[in-house]
């Protein structure tokens, strides 16, 4: 492997918001925020609004996630121009 072209593989805390679950993981995204976890460590923390812990999929309940503004931006973005 080539060094010094590969994004930093770290120990990171996900936090599900939705339904107040964290998960410590390895990933390459970065986060200025920090978290104390149950080791004793710091680690960066990467706040999340679904995981498999609030998912409909996994869950069996619904879940309303807010995705107002979200057409009409994509439709403000992508419309004719005259």
């Amino acid at each position: 492997m080539k060094k010094d072209i590969h994004p930093d593989y770290q120990e990171v805390v996900f936090y599900d918001t939705s339904s107040d679950y964290k998960f410590l993981t390895r990933s390459t995204l970065k986060s200025k925020e920090k978290i104390k976890w149950e080791d004793g460590k710091e680690y960066p923390l990467v706040k999340i609004e679904v995981s498999s812990a609030s998912h409909p999929f996994f869950t069996g309940k619904k879940l309303f996630v807010d995705t107002a503004g979200r057409v009409e931006k994509f439709q403000k973005k992508y419309q004719k121009k005259s």
